[in-house]
């Protein structure tokens, strides 16, 4: 059974849940600061996460030309049954159970979300307040059907380039390429 109707759904319902979270959460948040928030905590990164934790993959009938091993496919997989099952409790029962759910799956370790995310945004303000020039991403290559792009992209900090990160989407990427800056600049990595 294709479960991307329910996907599409359950990502509808998971963004309005998430926003009535964060409003109470941060009363005086402003539109930016809540954007951000729910960004991280809908990303697919973070979904994927919270469908590990519940071992989500074991229960996933799949064809056998799809190699549940890789990462990629994992993480999608992953993520997008967190998104069905969400939609799947919606059409079942409404927007209490769901809230219901979010609340335990998923809301309950926004911490975890808000930690890991926008690692550009974090070299940007490391960058600046450290005098360095402006990070500058660039992509050195895409390749992959149109529905399975895969995404090489780089950081160049002055002369300095690091490390590539591949990813399946381009904000992935660019997440990823600052993360292995950030962990370079801080020394971690050497």
């Amino acid at each position: 059974m294709n479960y991307e109707r329910l996907e599409f759904l359950g990502d509808a319902v998971l963004d309005i849940i998430i926003s009535k979270l964060l409003m109470a959460e941060f009363p005086a948040g402003d539109e930016g600061l809540l954007t951000k928030k729910r960004a991280a905590i809908v990303q697919r990164s973070f979904l994927a996460y919270v469908g590990e934790s519940l071992s989500l993959l074991n229960y996933l009938r799949i064809d056998q030309g799809i190699d549940i091993t890789q990462n990629k496919v994992a993480t999608k997989q992953n993520a997008n049954l967190v998104e069905s099952i969400i939609g799947a409790v919606y059409l079942d029962g409404g927007l209490e159970p769901c809230r219901d759910l979010v609340l335990r799956v998923v809301w309950s370790h926004r911490q975890e979300a808000w930690k890991t995310s926008n690692y550009k945004g974090r070299l940007i303000e490391y960058c600046h307040s450290n005098s360095f020039e402006s990070p500058v991403f660039h992509t050195t290559n895409v390749s992959g059907p149109d529905h399975d792009k895969i995404y090489e992209i780089h950081v160049q900090i002055g002369d300095r380039i690091f490390p590539t990160a591949i990813e399946s989407n381009k904000k992935a990427a660019e997440q990823t390429a600052a993360s292995n800056a950030i962990t370079i600049l801080n020394g971690i990595d050497r």
